[in-house]
């Protein structure tokens, strides 16, 4: 067997169907899609999740589960990360506005400091929220905590 051998199964390919190609090759005229219609046109396309008039999967099941409206959603930061920006930056002290000029959160954002990671250097931290852990490793070194409105 050879490449130039190669070809595929017999039966597996079809050839195309030529739509609009007269009256007599069965597919002329309305090329298969019917009269009138939003189908039978040019640029139809159907909205994502229409059922053609059957009540839509999205509106058939139930609502479920409660979202909180007074949920405060916090950008977390690591004791790690906070050791690697004192190292990248020579910082004594991260605040929000340090913070947000290196570019770790946006112009609304809330920062929560939590305690994964290692902290080797005595910083000052003032940040929305803090977990218990972060705020006693912090305080070990000689730092200071402090929580900002």
């Amino acid at each position: 067997m050879e490449l130039y051998n190669l070809a595929p199964a017999t039966g597996a390919t079809k050839t195309k169907k030529r739509l609009g190609r007269g009256q007599g090759s069965t597919t002329g005229g309305t090329a298969g899609r019917g009269h009138k219609g939003a189908q039978s046109r040019s640029g139809y396309k159907a909205k994502k999740g229409h059922e053609g008039g059957q009540m839509p999967l999205q509106r058939r099941l139930p609502k479920f589960g409660f979202k909180n409206p007074f949920r405060v959603e916090y950008n977390q930061l690591n004791l790690g990360k906070i050791q690697q920006l004192v190292e990248k930056f020579n910082l004594t002290e991260i605040t929000v506005e340090s913070l947000r000029t290196s570019r770790q959160l946006g112009k609304t954002e809330l920062v929560k400091v939590l305690g994964n990671g290692e902290l080797t250097s005595k910083v000052n931290v003032s940040v929305h929220a803090i977990s218990e852990s972060a705020k006693q490793k912090i305080e070990a070194l000689g730092g200071t905590v402090t929580i900002v409105k």
